[in-house]
């Protein structure tokens, strides 16, 4: 095996969890290596909708070791957590290689082998940072593949334009489905479809309050023995955009249609309607399918954890995925507890495996 392929640790992905699990990292060792199945650095930002704006300020959403730059016009643009995340790749020489695409994971003898489609890796611990943009979440409903309108996924939508003069559904009851129909409600005929009633924030509130409050009770939690509470991080944020949305009094949500027509949806009273387009602003699953091999990824795409350390297979960790691999590890400021952790384990790990057996 060529001895450039041969690694004490390889982190899958170089995104924002990525590169935060590798600012630490490399205080303990310089063999290791970040794969990244993209083209450019950024992450799944590359892919967001034109006008996606981060919540919090960029004091308050940034990697650890460097605050991102503060936005030229209020909180910061797709494109500029893509161009900090870019910078953050250089000024930390992070070592990344692109565009790498694992395929799968297979362990044999204390390694790890990766498959890819530039060949094979393999390494002694494994880092996996993938996020979850990749696997975009879609529900099913009754005759939703004859419907013969648009259908995309939040992961999928760019811009308004597409819809412009259209009968357009909404289907979430998340930050992202909020902002998407703030604009899509200025040049299309929407409706907002939840499950639920959507929870909004007071106008005064951003994410940075948002997750500091969500951190008390996080860490109240963690101090009395009790299990997190869930949520915290799932209401809506009052950004511009979706004030703007409330005072054209556009922010009503209806409960979910129960099938698909050709041509449009069935309301739970069994009234059609006749609709041009849906999108669907329903989450995503972890992006883990290259692990399948392993035997450790569950029915709903995770794996058991302790802390960011899979519970199944020795030398594995996840980092990045939400709540179940750290409270608020998905979130640029979130990620850092995570990324430290995760770091210090893998260290100690490899530092056993490197120590003499005595008899």
């Amino acid at each position: 095996m060529n001895a450039h392929r041969h690694f004490d640790t390889i982190i899958i992905g170089g995104g924002q969890s990525g590169l935060a699990t590798a600012y630490h990292l490399r205080r303990y060792t310089s063999n290791y290596l970040i794969l990244d199945n993209q083209p450019q650095p950024g992450g799944a930002w590359q892919h967001g909708w034109d006008s996606l704006r981060l919540f919090s300020p960029a004091e308050a959403s940034s990697l650890p070791g460097w605050l991102m730059p503060s936005a030229q016009e209020g909180f910061p643009t797709r494109l500029e957590v893509i161009t900090y995340l870019t910078q953050y790749e250089k000024r930390y020489n992070l070592p990344v290689l692109r565009p790498v695409q694992v395929e799968t994971v297979e362990h044999h003898e204390d390694m790890f082998v990766l498959h890819t489609n530039q060949g094979e890796y393999r390494t002694r611990t494994l880092i996996c940072a993938t996020g979850n943009w990749s696997n975009p979440y879609w529900p099913y409903y009754p005759g939703q593949e004859l419907f013969s309108g648009t259908q995309l996924h939040s992961a999928q939508y760019r811009s308004p334009d597409e819809f412009r003069g259209k009968k357009v559904l909404i289907v979430g009851a998340g930050n992202s489905a909020a902002q998407i129909l703030a604009e899509v409600s200025r040049v299309a005929t929407t409706q907002w479809v939840t499950l639920d009633e959507p929870n909004f924030l007071p106008d005064e509130v951003d994410g940075r309050q948002l997750f500091q409050a969500a951190t008390a009770r996080y860490n109240a939690a963690q101090q009395d023995g009790s299990a997190p509470p869930p949520g915290g991080l799932e209401t809506i944020v009052m950004v511009p955009s979706v004030k703007e949305a409330r005072e054209r009094d556009v922010l009503h949500a209806r409960r979910p249609f129960i099938s698909l027509l050709p041509d449009g949806v069935v309301w739970p009273d069994g009234t059609p309607e006749t609709i041009d387009a849906i999108i669907w602003c329903t989450g995503f699953r972890p992006a883990l399918h290259f692990l399948r091999p392993l035997g450790v990824v569950e029915e709903d795409g995770k794996v058991a954890t302790e802390g960011t350390r899979a519970s199944r297979q020795p030398g594995l960790w996840l980092v990045g995925y939400g709540g179940w691999t750290g409270f608020a590890s998905a979130t640029l400021i979130g990620v850092n507890r995570s990324a430290r952790q995760t770091a210090g384990e893998v260290n100690e790990y490899l530092q056993k495996q490197a120590a003499p057996t005595t008899d």
